[in-house]
């Protein structure tokens, strides 16, 4: 799936977003349609995330969406609707589960497996602490706020190939979100899809994010996205990004994400950062879908 290249958002209007998360009700599932910016090749895979995870709270009337794990396995276009099915697991007082899989023209773009619950009362609490990344407007937007709002600790630009560690801390919001919580729990997935192949990276000398699906091949395989506590995304969240391996093709990152001193979610990703195969580079100017 793409990532968010040099902090560009997927799409332009965060009303594009909301309407792409109006699913349809269909046969089985929904239908949903999609909005990229122009010119790109593939739909952002944060979005199928927002999408996977709407549909899997509305197959569970009463419940919460808890955790949501994704295996993304083949890039959707955007020129084409996507259907999205449900196949229920599991349904009792306290948790449910569905199966929440896309497809675009038959073929399989991506499944997850949904967790929801009823939340109980404490039995025990506690969270890590949140990490020092000074406040929002301490630093330079990272967007022009049509969607959202990106800032980044230290004014930290993936898309500059300058040496750093394997860490991220990003402020993120959506200034226009409504206070649905389900809508909340979409955004700050599609939000979590962004970051980590870029972290990942930042110790590479001699590449950025900018570098993606141009100099060399990346996609997200995984990601596993946990809620701990509701999600306004129209207040300041902190994605705390910490890539902890890098190999073999591959990388593995992890992210905490606070709202205030409330940590909200946490979510891990694998994902491909390779070189291009033998004549699957693209042409000068151009991009891959990976």
């Amino acid at each position: 799936m793409c990532h968010v290249a040099g902090y560009v958002a997927a799409m332009s209007d965060l009303s594009d977003l909301l309407d792409a998360l109006d699913l349809a009700p269909a046969d089985g599932g929904f239908v949903a349609g999609h909005v990229t910016e122009g010119g790109a090749p593939v739909v952002f895979g944060g979005q199928l995330l927002a999408q996977a995870a709407v549909a899997a709270t509305r197959s569970a009337e009463g419940k919460q969406l808890t955790s949501l794990h994704t295996v993304f396995a083949r890039a959707a276009r955007p020129d084409a609707p996507l259907h999205i099915d449900l196949d229920p697991m599991h349904a009792g007082r306290a948790f449910a589960s569905t199966t929440v899989t896309i497809r675009q023209e038959g073929k399989l773009c991506a499944r997850s497996i949904a967790l929801l619950h009823v939340p109980d009362d404490d039995l025990l609490r506690h969270a890590a602490e949140r990490p020092d990344a000074g406040r929002p407007e301490d630093w330079a937007p990272r967007t022009d706020g049509g969607l959202w709002d990106l800032r980044t600790a230290d004014d930290v630009d993936l898309a500059d190939p300058t040496v750093g560690p394997p860490e991220l801390l990003v402020w993120a919001r959506f200034p226009d979100a409504p206070s649905d919580p389900v809508i909340g729990q979409a955004l700050l997935a599609y939000a979590s899809d962004g970051f980590l192949i870029g972290t990942a990276l930042r110790p590479a000398a001699g590449l950025g994010q900018a570098d993606a699906h141009v100099r060399i091949s990346t996609t997200v395989l995984t990601q596993t996205i946990t809620f701990h506590e509701p999600v306004d995304a129209s207040q300041w969240l902190l994605l705390a990004h910490r890539s902890t391996y890098a190999g073999r093709g591959r990388s593995y990152g992890q992210a905490d994400v606070w709202s205030g001193d409330t940590l909200v979610a946490s979510f891990v990703q694998e994902n491909m950062i390779r070189a291009f195969p033998p004549g699957a580079a693209p042409a000068p100017g151009g991009r891959a879908d990976h």
